[in-house]
């Protein structure tokens, strides 16, 4: 970090978000003009706003700051934190295991699963192995290949994490950029194609992204159940859609001047012991069991810590391997479940309900609104920190509207959508980050195709989901 952003961080802008917290934190219970709010409710809305503004800033890492609301909450809205600042007659308390239980949320396993195989593939070359059989279908036509790129990051990045998927096609890709001549347009279709499939593909699925796994945990709190396979059924064909839009999209923009490309991956390295054998078996088992939930009974988040019982139990998942698990992500998708769990477990959620006439409102107007906040807040901090900080809220919104199972579900689905969609700028993402690593793809070519895809992606989303979760629109 440099001296003047140091200094900008640290002698401004933290200063900033401490005198609003602490003055949110002090002032009376009645500024806030909410009859039934509570000193305890009031200091969640606090830190609902210190959360917001370290998030947005990034004064300290993300995973930091969730990690930071966590002990807050338990220090000062928990049953069990400090003596005089704890006591009931201030509100309703927490119970200090449900915000512990933050970091073993099941669907922080789900996420847990889905990063063993991710690590597991890698490892023993699966993802070179499926990646170099998959763009071999599309021969060596440019347009094909692109389609082919496209499609392939979009299927990896729906399992493992898209900064890998989007790092794992970039060292394919590399070679044969360098060999298209320095007047194809081309090559800088090809580097975006890895961050808006990786991004795009995240959407298939609960485990693709940390926003979906934010929907699917609070759905389920609402009492709306979503499996792994009711999920990817959804969203895996307007992930399909979204995928030929910006084929189609990228094409227009920077189209190809050479005939043909030959792609070079080279054969797996690995010999196919049995633990590669026990690898592949384990991956496709999971897999299946999580698209067959709905039959097998088995619920998707059990089935994620499979995986890691049987690759532990042959020795194949080391200690050595616990060490490459993504725990930032974990940790700051358990900040936000921490968040809504004071929100729900204060009564703030049924007193903001009852505060704000949610059902005077238009639905649509206020899904509209959500998704552009949404959108506009995942360009420049992350996607998970956005889902985390409006979902929880809108589960409320969702409630106090009477939008029901449909209603619900169409708006948190959708939020979760505009938040992967997200990818303006090199800082948007990671995947958009390593694609301008490259040094072929300027920020305008970037904001360029970023806008379109998610301009495309956002209305597409609004009537895809309306659809699948039709309910009466006031």
């Amino acid at each position: 970090m440099s001296n003047s952003k140091f200094s900008v961080k640290y002698c401004v802008l933290l200063p900033i978000v401490l005198i609003v917290t602490i003055l949110l934190w002090a002032l009376p219970v009645s500024a806030f003009g909410i009859p039934e709010l509570t000193v305890v409710q009031q200091r969640v809305i606090a830190l609902f706003v210190f959360a917001a503004l370290m998030w947005i800033f990034e004064i300290i890492p993300n995973w930091t700051t969730s990690l930071l609301v966590i002990v807050i909450s338990l220090l000062t809205v928990s049953n069990k934190g400090i003596g005089f600042f704890c006591d009931p007659q201030y509100g309703q308390l927490v119970d200090y295991k449900s915000l512990m239980a933050s970091f073993a949320d099941p669907v922080v396993m789900l996420f847990l699963g889905g990063f063993v195989l991710a690590i597991m593939a890698e490892k023993y070359g699966l993802d070179v192995t499926m990646a170099r059989a998959l763009l071999s279908l599309f021969g060596t036509k440019p347009r094909m290949v692109l389609l082919g790129f496209l499609l392939v990051i979009a299927l990896f990045s729906m399992f493992m994490s898209n900064t890998a998927t989007a790092a794992m096609m970039l060292a394919f890709l590399v070679p044969v950029l360098g060999k298209l001549p320095a007047d194809d347009k081309g090559k800088i279709g090809l580097a975006l194609s890895i961050p808006v499939a990786a991004n795009l593909g995240g959407i298939g699925t609960p485990i693709g992204t940390p926003p979906n796994a934010t929907a699917v945990k609070f759905l389920a709190e609402a009492g709306y159940d979503v499996t792994f396979g009711q999920w990817a059924i959804r969203m895996i064909p307007y992930v399909l859609i979204m995928i030929v839009i910006a084929w189609f999209v990228l094409q227009l923009f920077y189209p190809f001047k050479s005939q043909e490309i030959r792609l070079e991956i080279p054969e797996n390295k690995r010999g196919k012991d049995w633990k590669t054998t026990v690898v592949w078996v384990t991956f496709i088992s999971t897999i299946l069991l999580w698209a067959t939930e709905q039959w097998t009974g088995i619920n998707s988040n059990v089935v994620a810590l499979i995986p890691l019982g049987v690759l532990t139990a042959c020795g194949i998942f080391t200690k050595e391997d616990i060490k490459e698990i993504n725990w930032t992500v974990l940790w700051l998708v358990a900040g936000g479940f921490a968040l809504g769990t004071c929100l729900q477990g204060t009564g703030l959620a049924k007193v903001l309900i009852g505060a704000i006439p949610f059902n005077t409102m238009s639905v649509v107007l206020v899904m509209i609104v959500a998704g552009v906040v949404c959108y506009f807040l995942s360009n420049f901090i992350s996607n998970s920190a956005t889902a985390a900080l409006l979902i929880p809220i809108l589960i409320v919104v969702a409630e106090g509207m009477s939008l029901g199972d449909e209603g619900t579900r169409a708006m948190i689905s959708f939020i979760a959508v505009c938040a992967s969609i997200a990818m303006l700028f090199p800082i948007s993402t990671p995947p958009n980050a390593i694609a301008s690593s490259t040094g072929m793809v300027e920020t305008k070519d970037m904001t360029r195709v970023g806008l379109i895809v998610g301009l495309v992606g956002f209305v597409l989303g609004y009537f895809w989901l309306t659809a699948i979760f039709p309910f009466h629109a006031v």
